[in-house]
Protein backbone atom coordinates (compact mmCIF):
# COMPACT_ATOMS: atom_id res chain seq x y z
CA UNK A 1 0.00 0.00 0.00
CA UNK A 2 1.03 3.42 -0.62
CA UNK A 3 1.87 5.47 2.53
CA UNK A 4 -0.13 8.71 3.64
CA UNK A 5 -0.30 10.59 5.93
CA UNK A 6 -1.64 13.67 7.36
CA UNK A 7 0.26 16.84 8.74
CA UNK A 8 -0.28 19.94 10.16
CA UNK A 9 1.31 23.48 10.43
CA UNK A 10 0.63 27.15 11.10
CA UNK A 11 0.64 27.63 7.00
CA UNK A 12 -0.23 25.03 3.79
CA UNK A 13 3.50 25.30 3.06
CA UNK A 14 4.85 24.75 6.28
CA UNK A 15 2.37 21.90 7.12
CA UNK A 16 3.52 20.12 3.12
CA UNK A 17 7.40 20.69 4.74
CA UNK A 18 6.36 19.36 8.09
CA UNK A 19 4.83 15.99 6.22
CA UNK A 20 7.74 15.76 4.08
CA UNK A 21 10.39 15.83 6.25
CA UNK A 22 8.12 12.66 8.36
CA UNK A 23 7.37 10.85 4.82
CA UNK A 24 11.61 11.18 4.19
CA UNK A 25 11.06 11.66 0.63
CA UNK A 26 10.55 15.98 -1.67
CA UNK A 27 8.15 17.42 -3.32
CA UNK A 28 8.27 15.56 -6.46
CA UNK A 29 7.65 12.11 -4.73
CA UNK A 30 4.58 13.31 -3.62
CA UNK A 31 0.90 13.66 -4.46
CA UNK A 32 -0.32 16.90 -1.98
CA UNK A 33 -4.25 17.36 -1.09
CA UNK A 34 -5.10 20.34 1.06
CA UNK A 35 -7.75 19.15 3.88
CA UNK A 36 -7.84 22.64 5.50
CA UNK A 37 -6.24 25.89 4.66
CA UNK A 38 -6.17 26.77 8.36
CA UNK A 39 -7.08 30.36 9.69
CA UNK A 40 -4.45 33.02 11.34
CA UNK A 41 -5.40 33.87 14.60
CA UNK A 42 -6.66 37.66 15.50
CA UNK A 43 -5.41 38.43 19.06
CA UNK A 44 -4.87 35.12 19.84
CA UNK A 45 -8.40 33.82 19.03
CA UNK A 46 -9.77 31.54 16.79
CA UNK A 47 -6.85 30.62 14.90
CA UNK A 48 -6.30 27.03 13.50
CA UNK A 49 -3.52 24.88 11.61
CA UNK A 50 -3.61 23.85 8.19
CA UNK A 51 -4.02 20.30 7.61
CA UNK A 52 -2.63 18.38 4.20
CA UNK A 53 -2.62 14.83 3.18
CA UNK A 54 0.51 13.44 1.62
CA UNK A 55 0.54 10.59 -0.23
CA UNK A 56 3.74 9.00 -2.01
CA UNK A 57 3.51 8.62 -5.81
CA UNK A 58 4.18 4.91 -7.11
CA UNK A 59 4.73 3.36 -10.60
CA UNK A 60 1.63 2.55 -10.89
CA UNK A 61 -1.51 3.87 -8.81
CA UNK A 62 -5.04 2.30 -8.58
CA UNK A 63 -7.93 3.70 -6.74
CA UNK A 64 -11.09 1.94 -6.08
CA UNK A 65 -12.33 3.59 -9.30
CA UNK A 66 -11.63 2.23 -13.01
CA UNK A 67 -8.57 3.12 -13.46
CA UNK A 68 -5.00 2.75 -15.07
CA UNK A 69 -1.93 2.51 -14.00
CA UNK A 70 -1.84 3.96 -13.22
CA UNK A 71 0.79 5.44 -14.85
CA UNK A 72 2.94 6.71 -16.37
CA UNK A 73 3.71 4.36 -18.91
CA UNK A 74 5.88 4.33 -21.55
CA UNK A 75 4.98 2.15 -24.24
CA UNK A 76 8.04 1.14 -26.90
CA UNK A 77 8.29 -1.71 -28.40
CA UNK A 78 10.79 -4.56 -26.74
CA UNK A 79 13.81 -6.54 -28.87
CA UNK A 80 11.89 -9.48 -28.40
CA UNK A 81 7.88 -9.18 -27.72
CA UNK A 82 7.40 -12.29 -24.80
CA UNK A 83 5.04 -13.82 -26.73
CA UNK A 84 2.17 -13.48 -29.38
CA UNK A 85 -1.49 -14.95 -29.71
CA UNK A 86 -4.62 -15.02 -31.58
CA UNK A 87 -7.92 -14.69 -29.69
CA UNK A 88 -8.59 -18.19 -28.99
CA UNK A 89 -7.29 -19.78 -26.23
CA UNK A 90 -9.73 -20.27 -22.77
CA UNK A 91 -7.06 -20.61 -20.24
CA UNK A 92 -9.69 -22.70 -18.83
CA UNK A 93 -7.03 -25.90 -18.63
CA UNK A 94 -4.58 -24.05 -17.32
CA UNK A 95 -6.40 -22.87 -14.41
CA UNK A 96 -7.62 -26.19 -13.24
CA UNK A 97 -3.82 -28.02 -13.54
CA UNK A 98 -3.42 -25.11 -10.94
CA UNK A 99 -5.94 -26.12 -8.86
CA UNK A 100 -4.98 -29.59 -8.65
CA UNK A 101 -1.09 -29.77 -7.96
CA UNK A 102 -1.62 -27.00 -5.76
CA UNK A 103 0.33 -24.62 -7.44
CA UNK A 104 -1.96 -21.86 -7.25
CA UNK A 105 -0.53 -21.39 -3.56
CA UNK A 106 3.02 -20.45 -4.40
CA UNK A 107 4.45 -17.11 -6.24
CA UNK A 108 3.19 -17.38 -9.73
CA UNK A 109 6.40 -16.08 -12.33
CA UNK A 110 6.36 -12.78 -14.38
CA UNK A 111 6.10 -15.12 -16.86
CA UNK A 112 3.28 -17.50 -15.75
CA UNK A 113 1.28 -13.98 -14.67
CA UNK A 114 2.23 -12.70 -18.70
CA UNK A 115 0.15 -15.81 -19.78
CA UNK A 116 -2.54 -15.97 -17.69
CA UNK A 117 -3.42 -12.46 -18.86
CA UNK A 118 -2.97 -12.79 -22.27
CA UNK A 119 -5.61 -15.93 -21.98
CA UNK A 120 -7.90 -13.59 -20.10
CA UNK A 121 -7.94 -10.66 -21.99
CA UNK A 122 -8.74 -13.23 -25.25
CA UNK A 123 -11.13 -14.75 -23.48
CA UNK A 124 -12.88 -11.42 -22.87
CA UNK A 125 -12.77 -10.38 -26.18
CA UNK A 126 -13.44 -13.91 -27.77
CA UNK A 127 -16.65 -13.10 -25.37
CA UNK A 128 -17.55 -9.89 -26.79
CA UNK A 129 -17.27 -11.50 -30.38
CA UNK A 130 -13.80 -9.09 -31.46
CA UNK A 131 -11.82 -10.16 -33.41
CA UNK A 132 -8.19 -9.25 -32.71
CA UNK A 133 -4.37 -10.15 -32.28
CA UNK A 134 -2.83 -10.04 -29.32
CA UNK A 135 0.98 -9.34 -28.20
CA UNK A 136 3.05 -8.61 -25.38
CA UNK A 137 5.75 -5.88 -24.96
CA UNK A 138 7.17 -4.15 -22.03
CA UNK A 139 7.56 -0.68 -20.54
CA UNK A 140 10.76 1.41 -20.35
CA UNK A 141 11.92 1.89 -16.64
CA UNK A 142 9.91 4.14 -14.52
CA UNK A 143 11.62 6.85 -13.75
CA UNK A 144 11.11 6.84 -9.79
CA UNK A 145 11.10 2.97 -9.41
CA UNK A 146 12.71 1.61 -12.46
CA UNK A 147 10.40 -1.21 -12.49
CA UNK A 148 8.83 -2.36 -15.92
CA UNK A 149 5.78 -3.95 -16.40
CA UNK A 150 4.13 -5.98 -19.24
CA UNK A 151 1.74 -4.67 -22.00
CA UNK A 152 -0.76 -6.24 -23.42
CA UNK A 153 -0.95 -4.78 -26.76
CA UNK A 154 -4.34 -5.06 -28.48
CA UNK A 155 -4.49 -4.88 -32.45
CA UNK A 156 -6.86 -4.99 -35.06
CA UNK A 157 -9.67 -3.36 -37.49
CA UNK A 158 -11.96 -0.83 -35.74
CA UNK A 159 -11.45 -1.29 -31.81
CA UNK A 160 -12.13 2.21 -31.34
CA UNK A 161 -15.54 0.44 -29.15
CA UNK A 162 -12.97 -0.82 -26.94
CA UNK A 163 -11.05 2.22 -25.93
CA UNK A 164 -14.58 4.63 -25.64
CA UNK A 165 -14.76 8.00 -24.14
CA UNK A 166 -11.02 9.34 -22.64
CA UNK A 167 -10.02 5.76 -22.72
CA UNK A 168 -13.17 4.57 -20.23
CA UNK A 169 -13.71 1.25 -21.67
CA UNK A 170 -10.27 0.47 -22.42
CA UNK A 171 -9.86 1.53 -18.29
CA UNK A 172 -12.74 -1.27 -17.27
CA UNK A 173 -11.05 -3.74 -19.71
CA UNK A 174 -8.24 -3.48 -18.06
CA UNK A 175 -9.94 -3.57 -14.53
CA UNK A 176 -11.72 -6.34 -15.10
CA UNK A 177 -9.01 -8.47 -16.76
CA UNK A 178 -6.59 -7.86 -13.54
CA UNK A 179 -9.56 -8.37 -11.57
CA UNK A 180 -9.72 -12.04 -12.98
CA UNK A 181 -5.87 -12.56 -13.23
CA UNK A 182 -5.72 -12.04 -9.80
CA UNK A 183 -8.36 -13.96 -8.90
CA UNK A 184 -6.58 -16.93 -11.16
CA UNK A 185 -2.99 -16.51 -9.71
CA UNK A 186 -3.60 -15.82 -5.98
CA UNK A 187 -2.09 -12.61 -6.08
CA UNK A 188 -2.37 -8.83 -7.33
CA UNK A 189 -1.98 -8.56 -11.22
CA UNK A 190 0.33 -5.94 -12.45
CA UNK A 191 -0.21 -5.16 -16.04
CA UNK A 192 -1.28 -2.85 -18.54
CA UNK A 193 -3.75 -3.40 -21.46
CA UNK A 194 -3.20 -0.95 -24.67
CA UNK A 195 -5.10 -0.94 -27.88
CA UNK A 196 -3.38 0.52 -31.12
CA UNK A 197 -0.22 2.56 -28.91
CA UNK A 198 -3.63 4.84 -27.26
CA UNK A 199 -1.78 4.94 -24.05
CA UNK A 200 0.93 5.95 -25.66
CA UNK A 201 -0.76 8.85 -27.85
CA UNK A 202 -2.69 10.01 -24.39
CA UNK A 203 0.28 10.31 -22.49
CA UNK A 204 2.22 12.26 -25.05
CA UNK A 205 -1.14 15.14 -24.90
CA UNK A 206 -1.28 15.20 -21.56
CA UNK A 207 2.37 16.16 -21.35
CA UNK A 208 1.85 19.09 -23.89
CA UNK A 209 -1.37 19.82 -21.78
CA UNK A 210 0.63 19.91 -18.62
CA UNK A 211 3.22 22.61 -20.43
CA UNK A 212 0.88 24.43 -22.07
CA UNK A 213 -0.79 24.83 -18.22
CA UNK A 214 2.12 25.34 -16.79
CA UNK A 215 3.24 28.36 -19.10
CA UNK A 216 -0.45 29.64 -18.45
CA UNK A 217 0.51 29.54 -14.49
CA UNK A 218 3.17 31.04 -14.38
CA UNK A 219 2.74 33.94 -17.00
CA UNK A 220 -0.45 34.60 -15.20
CA UNK A 221 1.25 34.42 -11.59
CA UNK A 222 -1.72 32.41 -10.40
CA UNK A 223 -3.01 28.94 -9.97
CA UNK A 224 -4.32 26.56 -13.28
CA UNK A 225 -7.10 24.20 -12.29
CA UNK A 226 -7.17 20.66 -14.84
CA UNK A 227 -10.24 18.67 -15.16
CA UNK A 228 -10.67 15.60 -13.20
CA UNK A 229 -8.53 12.48 -14.15
CA UNK A 230 -8.04 9.33 -13.02
CA UNK A 231 -4.73 8.30 -10.91
CA UNK A 232 -2.53 7.23 -13.68
CA UNK A 233 -3.11 10.84 -15.93
CA UNK A 234 -2.91 13.06 -12.71
CA UNK A 235 0.69 11.19 -12.10
CA UNK A 236 1.57 12.14 -16.16
CA UNK A 237 1.19 15.91 -15.10
CA UNK A 238 3.41 15.79 -11.77
CA UNK A 239 6.04 13.84 -13.65
CA UNK A 240 5.82 16.25 -16.33
CA UNK A 241 6.63 19.51 -14.29
CA UNK A 242 8.32 17.67 -11.23
CA UNK A 243 11.57 19.04 -12.58
CA UNK A 244 10.20 22.90 -13.40
CA UNK A 245 11.55 25.90 -11.54
CA UNK A 246 8.45 27.93 -12.65
CA UNK A 247 5.77 25.56 -10.97
CA UNK A 248 4.63 23.55 -8.97
CA UNK A 249 1.51 20.60 -8.82
CA UNK A 250 -0.78 19.37 -6.21
CA UNK A 251 -3.68 16.93 -6.54
CA UNK A 252 -6.93 18.37 -4.87
CA UNK A 253 -10.40 17.22 -4.47
CA UNK A 254 -11.71 13.50 -3.74
CA UNK A 255 -12.55 10.45 -5.87
CA UNK A 256 -13.38 10.67 -9.02
CA UNK A 257 -13.69 14.63 -8.74
CA UNK A 258 -9.65 15.03 -8.16
CA UNK A 259 -7.58 16.80 -9.98
CA UNK A 260 -4.25 18.69 -10.62
CA UNK A 261 -3.63 22.11 -9.75
CA UNK A 262 -0.55 23.49 -10.95
CA UNK A 263 0.52 26.92 -8.90
CA UNK A 264 3.63 29.81 -9.71
CA UNK A 265 6.16 28.89 -8.09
Amino acid sequence: MNQAIEAHGPSVEEAISSGLTKLGVSRTEVEIEIIDEGRRAILGIGGRDAVVRLKKISSVEISPEVEKPSSLLEVKPSPAPIEKAQVASTGEDNEQKGKDSGELSKPVSADDEVETAVSVVGELLSLMQVEAAIDVQVTEPDDLTGKQLPVININGDDLGVLIGPRGETLDALQYLSRLIVGHRTRQRANFVIDIEGYRERREQALSRLAERMANKAAKRGSPVTLEPMPAYERRIIHMTLRDSAEVRTESTGEGNRRRVRIYPA
